[in-house]
């Protein structure tokens, strides 16, 4: 069958993109879904930093590739050997398979997926191979098994959950990144208890719902950090309960003050190892201090090593915020539902597939926080 879809030609074409057109609609071939995979019509997809770290060379990834990772929509055929969903289902697609079999899934740690890592690097289905073509029979590459920003595309059931079909789509679509990644990594990754403070670096649609789930997990001082006085006042809205302009001098030491003596955890969501040194100097002894923002791979942090140890420091990762998707899209959902976590607070405007470029204009300036491109039926 045919789809349309944003197809990412080459990497490293510079701003705006409105003029450079990084990504280009062109209609490919779909080949029907294999053993375990699904064919998706895609209702919604979310813009993220991840596409554009895609795009500006920050995570070089094989092109041509199909753009888009933060996706939902409903199942209209399965393949071969597929038991778990049916058609008509409504799915939220998560950008890293789990195949369930290899040492981290095992362990319960999905995120880390090695059959599934290695097929997202290399621009391929976890079950082997593409599933894209142009009308000349050369492949285009998928994006992180998913290839959201297209009017159909085949995936494997390892990177779906099934969702309630009264959850609009606009608001479905974050579910599978922004939501699972921020919200985990507070959840999951920082292990936030009742009573603690909590700072979050970075106040994207990701670290906005870092700050969401440090007060969902009982936080009870949650400081948002950003250089932008736009996004701090949609945090205090959210709930923050302090807000600091990290380009401000000194600003560092002012948290530290006023949170006397640094914060339990600093979660690090700007995509900089300024940050996460940020993050780190903010944190108190024996804190925690988690980094979910993806740097350029050559960036190297400095941090003094010898309070790891005197301090009793923790640094770590957080990848798709430490989560189990089909456990924590449900619980996630569920607190959407009960006004607890308002996602929808974050959409900053729909747009159309025509338009992404300028999307990611407006995504790379900061003036966006979530865009959402809506399908047509």
């Amino acid at each position: 069958m045919k789809t349309r879809a944003a197809v990412l030609q080459e990497i490293g074409r510079p701003a705006p993109y409105r003029e450079s057109q990084p990504l280009v609609i062109e209609e490919l071939d779909l080949d029907p879904p294999r053993e375990g995979e699904v064919l998706v019509r895609m209702k919604a997809a979310g813009l993220c930093h991840s596409d554009l770290s895609v795009m500006d060379g920050n995570r070089p990834r094989p092109v041509p590739m199909a753009l888009g990772h933060e996706a939902a929509g409903v199942i209209e055929q399965v393949g071969p050997g597929v038991r778990d969903l049916r058609e008509g289902d409504h799915v939220v697609a998560v950008f890293i398979p789990s195949c369930g079999h290899c040492g981290p899934c095992a362990e319960g740690r999905p995120a880390l997926c090695e059959p599934g890592g290695k097929a997202n690097n290399e621009g391929v289905m976890i079950g082997g191979g593409h599933r894209l073509r142009r009308a000349d029979g050369t492949t285009v590459n998928h994006h992180l098994g998913v290839s959201g920003f297209a009017d159909y595309a085949v995936i494997s059931t390892n990177s779906l959950v099934r969702i309630d079909p009264e959850l609009p789509f606009t608001h479905a679509a974050l579910f599978g990144c922004a939501v699972l990644t921020g919200v985990g990594a507070a959840v999951n990754s920082a292990d936030v208890r009742p009573g603690q403070s909590v700072a979050v670096i970075g106040l994207g649609g990701v670290g906005l719902n870092s700050v969401m789930g440090a007060l969902v997990a009982g936080a009870s001082e949650v400081v948002a950090v950003d250089v932008d006085d736009n996004k701090l006042a949609l945090a205090r809205q959210l709930g923050a309960t302090q807000v600091f302009n990290s380009s401000e001098d000194g600003s560092a030491e002012r948290i530290r003050e006023a949170t006397g003596g640094g914060v339990h955890s600093a979660i690090e969501m700007a995509g900089s190892e300024k940050a996460l040194e940020f993050a780190y100097r903010i944190t108190r002894r024996g804190g925690v201090t988690v980094t979910g923002g993806l740097a350029h791979p050559e960036r190297q942090v400095s941090i003094q090593q010898v309070s790891l140890v005197a301090e009793e420091r923790t640094l770590r990762g957080s990848y798709v915020g430490s989560c189990v998707p089909v456990r924590d899209v449900a619980r996630y959902v569920g607190l959407f539902r009960q006004g607890r976590l308002p996602v929808d607070q974050l959409l900053s405007r729909t747009l159309t597939l025509d338009t992404i470029n300028d999307g990611f204009d407006r995504l790379a300036s900061g003036e966006a926080v979530r865009q959402v491109i809506v399908f047509d039926d």
